[in-house]
């Protein structure tokens, strides 16, 4: 189509010429408009309807500055609300460097009288100040810059040139100083900022929150710690970390270049979501007191390998206690622990060498031993094995079995007992209390390769528990299709398998709860902060593994071992009925090239009650123990005893003394002081104690055994002081350590002194230690603590 046309002579060929060139050049003309056009609509129609939202986003992210609002971390609780972890507010210090150089320089007219129509010159006078720092010293006529580098730098422990550095720099509103200040340290700040009138931003304390653990140490390993970003790492704090941390919000407001608000209303803010509350199943007094013998088995026995320990309730799973020795500060997890950081003597401080194994030491001294590492079990597995027998029907409490030290397997050989003299001829009972490897051994053979593997993962030694903590290791067994005989021998007394004592104990609990293979958890409820129930843990039974009535049957078996003259004797506590067992094996992966032998032990002790309505069992286990003792009914059997011996009274359990008990029976000495003679006494005698009184006056005004002492009822005699009459008597503690808890008893009251016992009392029984060393000084009347313990026994 022509769009232009020249009326020009039809005769003319070169006007027909340039009639046709003007129509080609003003036809290409056209078309590049219309294209231009055509384009322009297009780019229009992307950018203002296609791409608006996206291109309005890029706009506002522009003037607009995005603050991110943190979420408050949730609060993790034991099962009676005790708080476990919890924030305190900390403070993000930092400095804008602009606003120093602003306020630090004042603008004055050089001439006020120049006419208005004439450039202003101005003249730049830098404000000086006198200040007080926080060192006490007096400083005069300094710029503000040199002021808030001196003080900051007091108050943070930071370096006063990097704050000069940071503060130099023209056109910056935020340069941060320090992170994570406490508020005390935060207060002097904000007084220093009152004190020199600093109004305008110079200095800024933005609160954030940081995780605090009122316990420091208790539960350690349990609870975990966060990282420097608010992260759980370990333990709850990680494995419960999306529940805990909540959902961040945003508050938006519209800024200009110079970080001055918009002149126009645009401001949105989205709250943030704090995290959940985490109600744990873990008891802070049983944790308490679990943490207490892990130290004490520590402290006596020595372990190159650290101790852990568990508590759990059997007929549900929930752990009421975990730990592990030594520990650490969870408000300073950084910082090693001095059975640690000796490993790092001689190492220089910063080397490559040192910073590895200073990095190693702490992840050791951070994991859970409980779930982390394996071990074999030994002894303590046999209730297991006897428990398939019975299961099976191959097996009962009065079969014959001989022991002669030793049993002879099958393409093996001879295996030894822990007695190589032999127990000789044994029944089944008799042979699990005494820990006698050649019944178990020859029990296995009636069970049979098959079923005994089929127990075997039945009981969950071929997978890991489920627990609610991170980490868990699987356990390390040999495969069916290699299970021989020789397995079959040496694993019906717990060697040449490793598991995870979280492991160990949920099967065992198993024979405690009557045959219910449970998932240990630590997890009771979520609740949110109005304490709304949002999940509650309901207990989950993995499977049933036997009847009730064939654990009942070792049950008792395990019962009069502990009562009786078993192995596991160091497991009684008066009043109470104990269900318990010892075990001692050897680590054939730890080689001792020095003396060519395997001498490295793991001794353990493991004990449920009350033993015929069980409702917690414990473990402790001593690995590599140090101080000349490997055996589990020494170093972990007398520590399960004051465990329990704590527990039971704690749980509501009265405790029913046998006749032989009641003599032993102790009681706690009230106070007397204060109260006038003829109420005293009474007391006295209404709990049955003995006295003497001495000195005038009708007011006791000292007393011995002091108030809250714990003493044996039946020897015990209190002393009582009137007047200003006290003590000039003295008596010197003699040895006891050796002597049997009935001898040690009648020494101390023979010389006027009143003695306490921790661990069993039963026949054979020796005391292992005193609270106050032989040779001491003391009035008449002084408790004198005894540990007594069973030094005859063997794994």
């Amino acid at each position: 189509m022509r769009l232009f046309k020249a009326k020009l002579p039809n005769d003319n060929p070169e006007q027909k010429i340039i009639e046709r060139r003007t129509i080609q050049r003003g036809n290409a003309f056209m078309g590049i408009f219309i294209a231009l056009a055509i384009f322009c609509v297009i780019v229009l129609f992307t950018y203002q309807i296609l791409g608006y939202e996206g291109y309005q986003e890029r706009v506002l992210d522009g003037i607009t500055s995005d603050t991110k609002v943190n979420p408050s971390r949730g609060v993790i609780t034991d099962i009676n609300g005790n708080v476990l972890a919890t924030n305190v507010s900390v403070y993000e210090v930092s400095i804008s460097p602009q606003d120093i150089i602003d306020a630090s320089t004042e603008k004055e007219d050089e001439d006020e009288d120049k006419d208005k129509d004439e450039d202003e010159s101005e003249k730049s006078k830098i404000t000086l100040y006198d200040y007080v720092d926080p060192m006490g010293r007096q400083h005069t006529g300094e710029k503000m810059n040199d002021m808030i580098a001196t003080v900051l730098s007091q108050l943070l422990g930071v370096d006063r040139e990097f704050v000069l550095k940071q503060a130099a720099k023209k056109g910056r509103r935020w340069e941060l100083i320090a992170k994570g200040v406490e508020e005390d340290v935060a207060d002097e700040i904000r007084k220093f900022i009152d004190e020199q009138q600093l109004k305008h931003h110079e200095i800024n304390l933005a609160a954030s929150p940081k995780r605090y653990y009122p316990y420091k140490d208790l539960a350690a390993h349990v609870i975990g710690f966060t990282n420097t970003d608010g992260t759980g790492i370990y333990g709850v704090e990680a494995y419960y970390d999306k529940l805990l941390a909540g959902t961040a919000g945003r508050y938006i407001t519209a800024e200009d270049a110079h970080n001055n608000d918009m002149p126009f209303t645009y401001e949105s803010f989205i709250e943030a979501e704090n995290g959940y509350n985490i109600e744990t199943t873990i008891d802070v007094y049983i944790q308490s007191e679990l943490e207490n013998q892990l130290k004490q088995t520590f402290l006596d026995n020595g372990s190159g390998e650290r101790v852990c320990g568990i508590v759990m309730d059997v007929n549900t799973g929930a752990i009421k206690a975990m730990g592990v020795y030594p520990s650490f500060d969870l408000n300073d997890p950084f910082k090693l622990d001095d059975y640690f950081s000796g490993e790092l003597e001689g190492l220089p401080v910063g080397c490559k060498k040192y910073n590895e194994k200073h990095s190693e030491l702490l992840y050791k001294m951070w994991t859970n031993k409980n779930i982390t590492e394996t071990y074999e079990p030994g002894s303590t597995f046999k209730p297991i094995t006897g428990t398939m027998g019975f299961e099976d029907n191959v097996l009962h409490e009065n079969d014959g079995f001989y022991c002669g030290g030793s049993y002879n397997v099958e393409g093996y050989g001879p295996i030894s007992c822990h007695d190589h003299n032999g127990h000789g001829a044994v029944t089944f009972t008799v042979g699990l209390q005494q820990s006698c490897n050649p019944t178990l051994m020859q029990a296995a053979q009636r069970i049979g390769k098959e079923r005994f593997y089929d127990y075997f993962r039945a009981f969950g030694y071929t997978e890991r528990t489920g627990i609610d903590l991170p980490g868990e290791v699987y356990p390390i067994y040999t495969p069916e299709k290699d299970f021989t005989g020789v397995s079959l021998a040496v694993y019906s007394f717990g060697q040449t398998f490793k598991v995870s004592p979280i492991q160990q104990i949920t099967a065992l609990a198993a024979i405690a709860n009557g045959g219910d293979l449970l998932t240990p958890h630590v997890l009771s409820r979520v609740l949110d902060d109005d304490g709304n129930v949002i999940y509650e843990y309901e207990t989950n039974v993995r499977r049933s593994v036997a009847s009730k009535d064939s654990c009942d049957r070792i049950t008792k078996i395990l019962e009069e071992g502990v009562s009786g003259d078993g192995g596991a004797k160091n497991c009684y506590v008066r009043g109470y009925k104990v269900a318990g067992k010892t075990g001692t094996s050897e680590k054939k992966d730890k080689y001792d090239k020095e003396t060519n032998s395997y001498p490295y032990r793991v001794g353990s002790a493991m004990g449920f009650a009350p033993a015929y309505d069980p409702e917690i069992i414990a473990l402790i286990i001593d690995d590599e123990p140090t101080n000349g003792v490997v055996y589990g009914s020494q170093v972990a059997a007398p520590y399960i005893s004051r465990l329990l011996a704590y527990a039971l009274p704690y749980l509501g359990y009265e405790p029913q003394y046998s006749e032989s008990e009641l003599a032993s029976v102790e009681t706690t000495v009230g106070q007397c002081v204060g109260a006038d003679r003829a109420t005293a006494t009474a007391y006295l005698d209404s709990l049955g104690l003995s006295y003497e009184t001495v000195g005038e006056g009708d007011v006791v005004t000292s007393q011995l055994p002091e108030a809250g002492t714990s003493v044996i009822k039946s020897n015990a005699k209190v002393i009582l002081y009137f007047g200003d009459d006290s003590a000039t008597s003295s008596v010197t503690v003699p040895n006891l350590i050796g002597s049997t808890a009935e001898n040690a008893t009648q020494t101390l009251t023979y010389y006027g002194l009143n003695v306490s016992f921790t661990g069993t009392q039963s026949a054979g029984a020796l005391v292992t230690s005193q609270s106050i060393p032989e040779g001491t000084v003391v009035p008449p009347g002084t408790v004198i603590v005894l540990s007594v313990a069973h030094t005859d026994g063997t794994d």
